[in-house]
């Protein structure tokens, strides 16, 4: 994802930076994992209001009703 988004000439900060997009990738291998991923989601967004947050990964994959109750994200991709 990341060579696609400098392919396009997007900037890669890091996660704790203010940015335009986030793209969490998230994990659900253990409750614990699950708490993260959606602890992440709500704290990009605390960056930067105005950003753009997709979620993508396995959490998103097996919890979609979950996640889609997650107002800060804006976009869920799964397979």
């Amino acid at each position: 994802m990341i060579q696609k988004f400098r392919q396009k000439g997007y900037e890669i900060v890091e996660h704790n930076q203010k940015a335009d997009i986030y793209v969490v990738n998230t994990c659900t291998v253990t409750n614990v994992a699950d708490r993260k991923s959606r602890q992440m989601l709500r704290r990009v967004k605390e960056l930067n209001s105005k950003a753009v947050v997709v979620a993508c990964g396995c959490y998103v994959q097996v919890a979609k009703e979950e996640a889609q109750k997650i107002e800060e994200i804006d976009l869920l991709i799964r397979k």
